[in-house]
This record gives C-alpha cells, sequence and structure tokens, in this order.
C-alpha cells in the first residue's frame, strides 16, 4: 500500500471504468500540463532561436516523491527544430528536472472518470556539476562553444548538446553532454538518480540544489569506443556497444532504495552482430558499493523499452512501444506494460557475446500487465490521438474505491518539445488492485521535503521521518 507522511484529505470517487488487461486495471483519471515556459528563470534564446526556459517533454521520466508530488524529466531538449545537423541540431539546453503538483480529486456526478487530474508546475531545477565539464568548441560545426554563458566557478552544467565530450570513450563522466531519459527519488527524498542515454549514464544528483553527487560506472560493454556529435555516425562507426539515442532509456530503484536497476531501450551493436536483435539489456547497480549485474530482457511486440518501475526488489513493470501514434502522424498500437521478473536469470557479465542467446533471460508475462491502447481506446480515445512516445512510468498514492483499496500507476508522454504536433504533456493514471500485482511493494520514502517557508512543521515531520513513521493516503469513496 502506499505509504505517506500525510493521511488527512479523503476523497470520494464514482464507478470504475471499462476494463483493460487485467480485470481490475482501470482508467482513474487524464490530465495535461499546460504552459510554455518553466520555473528555471533562464532567460536569452538557444541556438535554434527557441527560449531556454522552454518547456516541454515531461514524459521522458516521471518518479513519484511523496504526497501529491511527482518530478518530471525532459530529455536533451528541442532537437526537432532543425538548425544544425552536424550536431543532430541539438542545443544548449541545459538538462533539468522539473516539480510538479498532481493533484488528484473526486469528478463531479456523472462524469466520464472517477477522478480528475489538475498538474500544475511548481519548480524547475538544473543540473550541474561542482567540478568542470567537458564542451565542444562548436568551430567545426560553426557554432559557439558549447559551455553554456550561465557557468560560474563550482557550477558547470550539462546540456543536450551532443558534440559536449573528450578523447575517449562514452563513459567519460566529466563529458558534459547528457540526455535524460528516466528519473527515481531516494528513499530519504534527498537526491535524485537519473539515467541518460549518451554514455549511457546514472548519475545521482542533490535534489535541492540539482548539483551532481556521483556518476556510477556502468558495464563497459555498454560503451562505444568512437564518438560523433551526429547519430548515425555514431552508429555506424562502432562495434560494441549501445545504440545512439537508444541508452539507458529506463531506470528503477527497488522498494527499499537499495538498488537501480536500468534498461537499454533497444539490442546493443555486439547482440545485434550476433543474432540477438530482440534482446535488450538490464543493468543492477547496488546504491552503497555501485556493484553492477547485467540480465538479458527480450522484446515482445514494441520496437523498444521506454522506462521500468519496481514492483519489489526481483519483479519490475516495463513499458514496451512502438513510435506510431500523435506526433507520428500514425495510429498508435503498441504500448504495452509487461510484468518482468528478475530472479534466476543469467548474470550477462559472466557470458561471452557470442554465448548470450543461450543464457537464462529475465521472466516475463505472456499478456502485457496494461495494453495501454486497448484501454484508452475503450475510453473513447481514437488511436491517432494517443501519443507516440509513451515514456514515463511512475506508481503513486493508493485510492480506496467503493471500500477497495487501488494502487495507482501515472502514465506519462514525451511530446518531444512540439505540442503543435505531439500534443501536450499528458498524465493518465490507472488503478489496480493486489490481485493484479502479487507482490506489489510501495516504496519506503521516509520523508517528504515540503515547501520552504515551513521550517517548524518540516523539522517536526522530520523528526517524525526519523522515528520511521508513515501511513498510507488514501482517496476513498
Amino acid at each position: 500500500m502506499r505509504r505517506a507522511l500525510f493521511s488527512s484529505l479523503l476523497l470520494a470517487a464514482s464507478a470504475l471504468t471499462a476494463p483493460t488487461a487485467h480485470a481490475s486495471v482501470v482508467l482513474l483519471a487524464n490530465g495535461v500540463l499546460s504552459g510554455t515556459t518553466d520555473l528555471s528563470g533562464l532567460t536569452g534564446t538557444l541556438e535554434n532561436g527557441l527560449p531556454g526556459n522552454i518547456l516541454g517533454g515531461l514524459g521522458s521520466g516521471l518518479a513519484y516523491a511523496g504526497g501529491n508530488t511527482f518530478l518530471a524529466l525532459p530529455d536533451r531538449g528541442p532537437n526537432a527544430t532543425p538548425y544544425n545537423s552536424a550536431v543532430d541540431d541539438t542545443v544548449s539546453y541545459i538538462s533539468r528536472f522539473q516539480t510538479v503538483n498532481m493533484s488528484l480529486t473526486p469528478s463531479s456526478a456523472g462524469s466520464k472518470l472517477p477522478f480528475t487530474l489538475t498538474p500544475t508546475l511548481t519548480g524547475t531545477t538544473l543540473l550541474s556539476s561542482a567540478s568542470p565539464l567537458i564542451y565542444g568548441s562548436g568551430t567545426a560545426y560553426g557554432l559557439p562553444s558549447g559551455a553554456p554563458s550561465q557557468n560560474t566557478a563550482g557550477k558547470n552544467y550539462f546540456t543536450g548538446r551532443s558534440d559536449n565530450y573528450g578523447a575517449g570513450g562514452s563513459g567519460n563522466p566529466a563529458d558534459a553532454r547528457f540526455d535524460p531519459e528516466s528519473i527515481r527519488v531516494s528513499n530519504d527524498g534527498k537526491s535524485v538518480f537519473i539515467s541518460d542515454e549518451y554514455g549511457p549514464y546514472v548519475r545521482q544528483f542533490d535534489r535541492a540544489t540539482g548539483t551532481l553527487i556521483k556518476t556510477y560506472t556502468l558495464p563497459s560493454n555498454l560503451d562505444i569506443a568512437n564518438l560523433s556529435p551526429q547519430g548515425a555516425k555514431e552508429i555506424s562507426g562502432n562495434t560494441s556497444g549501445r545504440v545512439a539515442n537508444k541508452g539507458m532509456e529506463g531506470l528503477a530503484l527497488t522498494p527499499d532504495g537499495k538498488t537501480l536497476v536500468g534498461i537499454l531501450q533497444a539490442s546493443t551493436i555486439q547482440d545485434t552482430a550476433n543474432g540477438n536483435g530482440t534482446l535488450l539489456r538490464i543493468v543492477t547497480i547496488d546504491v552503497a558499493s555501485g556493484q553492477t549485474h547485467e540480465y538479458g530482457y527480450t522484446l515482445t511486440t514494441g520496437s523498444g523499452v521506454s522506462d521500468i518501475v519496481a514492483v519489489n526488489d526481483h519483479q519490475f513493470l516495463v513499458d514496451e512501444r512502438d513510435g506510431k501514434g500523435l506526433g507520428d502522424g500514425s495510429k498508435a498500437k503498441i504500448k504495452q506494460i509487461f510484468e518482468i521478473d528478475t530472479t534466476g536469470a543469467t548474470d550477462l557479465l559472466t557470458v561471452a557475446d557470442k554465448d548470450v542467446g543461450g543464457a537464462t533471460l529475465v521472466k516475463k508475462s505472456s499478456t502485457p500487465f496494461l495494453d495501454l491502447v486497448a484501454a484508452l481506446n475503450a475510453d473513447g480515445v481514437a488511436s491517432k490521438d494517443i501519443p507516440s512516445k509513451i515514456e514515463g512510468l511512475a506508481f503513486g498514492e493508493d485510492v480506496t474505491i467503493n471500500g477497495i483499496v487501488n494502487h495507482t500507476l501515472y502514465i506519462a508522454n514525451d511530446n518531444d518539445f512540439v505540442p503543435a504536433t505531439s500534443g501536450p504533456s499528458q498524465y493518465y493514471v490507472f488503478g489496480f488492485q493486489d490481485g493484479d500485482l502479487p507482490g506489489y511493494m510501495a516504496q519506503e520514502l521516509s520523508s517528504v521535503p515540503l515547501p520552504p517557508g515551513m521550517p517548524l512543521f518540516a523539522g517536526a515531520l522530520g523528526v517524525l521521518g526519523l522515528l520511521g513513521w508513515r501511513r498510507q493516503k488514501s482517496r476513498n469513496a
């Protein structure tokens, strides 16, 4: 059951909607985050003429942070606007995460869905390093330096520009280029973990300041040796490692907060070459020691995986999808969430690349836990209006409907900063029961940081948090 520090709000809801893949998995609410600028305070324009504080792409990653608070993650920035193909149209968009209040309230009588979701942007946190980072000069591409003008001594910002790297392979932690794809909040609420596609990297940042705490060392078989600011050249110039723009797409944190679990979006170059083109690598990272293990996951029908969220310490939900739907000018087809179990899977770090196909792979449910296209079609949403990039997954708080506890799963889209073609930043909330996902455990969030201006109340709650005082916040019917 979802635990949180607050328990005073009790909300009402009406009857459930039509069933989906599991009888009790139902759409409870959906909402849209409006607005065109974030709260970063940045001024000026990017290389492509767009504002530095542009708001968009918020569904690349989604993390629960307690109460009604979620963290939404944009990726490397607005590179859907053409301006310089030599750098894949990437710009010096400073990496960041957005804090969003997801107000979930009972719908009025006669409403189509039992709850109304109202997302509101409440904060923007820019990501930086106290140590110097490596930026591209831009000279070879007719561009200014890739170092943001906002850099100061002791504050060096990560950005999405693809030429911000130095000599050597892609795993250099000093490279400034960063393509965030998934985010999770530490159990004490004080830091965030973010995975990326460029390295691939998994980094830990201070949640309040956005300052880098550490970069985890991932297995070297995911790195590429020859770098390029153009993704196509990176693919053609390497024989092993992650595929360009399809690196560490998803990241989970086990409920006890001890293990990070990342998943690649697509097969590595070497796995495809060895005939394992539907195999994706999953990496587990011990948060304290940094020790890693690697497992294999096989795609069912989607072209890749966009996110992973922890059910417990060995079971997870993964978002498998194609690129069809709103934003692609087509009809959505594959947006399916499967349950997987890493128990008994072979650690691929002990297996030669050519022998991976014979390893014991991660177990996977034969049918989806949730078929999003089918669920939204049943709610009257046409396939052409379902976002093509369904990328963010996060469990939320429990709700109680007609006396029955339902857990919640929030799903978000990445609109690539082009709402005119890809639609707004949308959030869907689904409810499910224990029987739909046996073994489900809520993350053990020990405290929920409060807004500034409440020092006495925050201090009291901090003590309660240290004592392990937590209570389910449940919306009742």
